[in-house]
């Protein structure tokens, strides 16, 4: 771990190409994987501004550039996810595409069990219903 304390997520996962990589793969598996029907029926049929908005956002979450905040402010997560039901099922769909998609990105083992505890925190505390 002592990895993480001298980089940021970000940089260990290689910086903006990998993050944008990281959120396509994530949005295109939301939109085939029949799993992930739910929260994908959330979405506009058009994800191209969802997907540039949460580049955005993990780009600061994952200590790279303040993106989200600089463009959008303060990111408050909760209120921007209220008006969608998010229950166990919509986290749990969420995770099973982030997982994949993490997946199939070469990280250290250690970053990425550091990333799956913080998506699965991020995620439940999504949760409002």
């Amino acid at each position: 771990m002592n990895d993480l304390q001298e980089q940021t997520p970000y940089q260990m996962l290689g910086g903006e190409a990998v993050v944008r990589q990281l959120v396509d793969r994530f949005y295109d598996l939301m939109a085939t994987d029949p799993r992930a029907a739910g929260i994908h029926a959330m979405h506009a049929a058009d994800s191209t501004a969802i997907r540039q908005k949460f580049f955005e956002f993990l780009s600061g979450w994952l200590g790279g550039p303040q993106l989200f905040i600089q463009r959008h402010g303060h990111p408050r997560l909760r209120a921007r996810h209220m008006p969608f039901p998010i229950g166990e099922s919509e986290r749990d769909q969420w995770l099973l595409c982030m997982f994949q998609a993490m997946a199939e990105i070469p990280m250290e083992t250690a970053l990425r069990e550091h990333l799956e505890e913080a998506f699965t925190r991020t995620a439940d505390f999504m949760r409002n219903t």
